[in-house]
């Protein structure tokens, strides 16, 4: 089950932040194949396709 509430322990910030500088010095493609990659990876480390198929949707609206 996807959980859309609230998650993060501490550093939420931080880690927008750290997320942000990923970006840093990229062009429109660069940024978008970075978020290519990283959602890739995310998706492999869930590794749920009923989780992910919810996440596709919740994404959406």
């Amino acid at each position: 089950m996807l959980n859309l509430d609230y998650n993060f322990a501490d550093q939420h910030d931080q880690l927008y932040n750290e997320l942000l500088l990923l970006h840093d010095g990229l062009d429109a493609d660069q940024s978008q194949a970075l978020n290519a990659r990283l959602i890739l990876i995310l998706m492999n480390h869930i590794g749920d396709a009923d989780v992910l198929r919810e996440a596709f949707k919740a994404a959406q609206l």
